[in-house]
């Protein structure tokens, strides 16, 4: 069920406990502090986006890491976990037809599939690369942790919580390893590099986000909160507190009361910086001389 940009604004947060529905991701949360009208394209708009190599190799390594966990420890290495690629390509493709398509046919390809539903005849030598490269990234998987001595409690785990003023936090956690004390670790992975200096509290956000929903879940903060950087072969990580985990919360109910004013005003303004390179919407940004298209009639954030 979708939010009434009508509803009106109280700071109390009583308005929002009106609409429970009101829910909000890690992913969602970042994309309207990057740009508020990024947000509105992917959450209100619901526009849709090419799929890029660099997200689907994700999905990819990440399906694979789960389905490591299924392969007895002992035998967990990089020549069995390598070796559950191509399964997990056809897989894949099983519920994404059109995806090699898209992805390494002609340039037009994403132009092509829109206008007619019709997927474009992939290069077979570009689809053998991809896979190859994420070759890479599960290999690197290896320098980071010893799975073979890991028993994750869960994996690919869907977690959500409602707060007191009825706001919804949602999220997949990669994996979630429980201790013999009852201590909890958060893992996430990630196939991009580590940020650099100046820029990891950015990226402990989503993990922090993870943790806010543990913390009401468990009733206290989860131990350990752990980034892997598979194209770095780096590791961040942070063991919260409660003190610190109740201001993430209370940011996290900021940027919701920014988007809930956002969605009663209709203004959703761009916010132009480096990231704009990789953006898929830019030719609809006022920032770079694009037009919108009309907000959707009785618009409100989707579920994500």
């Amino acid at each position: 069920m979708t939010q009434s940009a009508a509803a009106p604004a109280d700071s109390t947060g009583s308005a929002l406990a009106k609409r429970p529905t009101a829910s909000l991701s890690p992913s969602r949360a970042g994309d309207f502090l990057t740009c508020p009208l990024l947000y509105r394209f992917r959450s209100i708009d619901g526009l849709p986006e090419p799929p890029g190599p660099q997200a689907v190799r994700g999905t990819v390594v990440h399906s694979v890491l789960e389905r490591l966990f299924d392969i007895p420890s002992a035998q967990r290495d990089a020549d069995r976990a390598i070796a559950l690629l191509p399964q997990v390509w056809t897989d894949l493709v099983g519920e994404q037809p059109q995806l090699p398509g898209l992805l390494f046919g002609p340039d037009d390809s994403w132009q092509v599939w829109l206008a007619d539903g019709t997927a474009s005849q992939p290069d077979p030598e570009a689809e053998s690369g991809f896979l190859t490269g994420c070759e890479e990234f599960v290999s690197r998987y290896f320098t980071l942790e010893d799975p073979s001595r890991l028993q994750p409690a869960e994996r690919e785990k869907a977690v959500s919580v409602e707060l007191p003023t009825g706001l919804v936090l949602r999220g997949i956690i990669d994996r979630l390893d429980r201790a013999a004390n009852g201590a909890v670790r958060v893992v996430d992975y990630k196939t991009g590099r580590a940020p650099g200096a100046g820029w990891e509290a950015k990226a402990l956000f989503q993990m922090r986000f993870y943790g806010v929903i543990l913390l009401h879940l468990l009733g206290e903060p989860p131990k350990r909160l752990e980034l892997l950087y598979l194209g770095s072969g780096e590791r961040i990580a942070v063991d919260p507190t409660e003190s610190e985990l109740r201001a993430t919360e209370r940011k996290i109910q900021a940027i919701w009361s920014a988007i809930d004013r956002a969605m009663q005003s209709g203004r959703w303004e761009a916010s132009p910086s480096k990231l704009c390179e990789w953006c898929n919407f830019r030719d609809l940004c006022p920032a770079w001389g694009g037009t919108p298209p009309p907000l959707p009639e009785g618009s409100g954030p989707a579920t994500a």
